[in-house]
């Protein structure tokens, strides 16, 4: 399937949507499309994500499952 195809299918399930909380949740998420740009977040902002990024590249990362009973007392 195209790039124009799948816009087209998306489209008509669009049209076919009654659930006004679902059109208000669907709008959210193309809006909350728009690109953040890095220079533009508080400095710590910065520092914070860049340093997950780096934690990331080097494999310093917990499975959701392990955080998921780590933290599921305070859920």
């Amino acid at each position: 399937m195209s790039i124009e195809e799948l816009k087209i299918e998306i489209a008509k399930k669009v049209f076919e949507i009654n659930d006004e909380n679902l059109l208000s949740e669907l709008d959210i998420l193309l809006n909350s499309n728009e690109k953040v740009v890095l220079e533009d977040l508080p400095k710590h902002v910065q520092e914070g994500i860049q340093r997950g990024l780096k934690q990331a590249e080097e494999g310093k990362l917990t499975p959701h499952d392990e955080v998921m009973k780590l933290y599921s007392k305070y859920l």
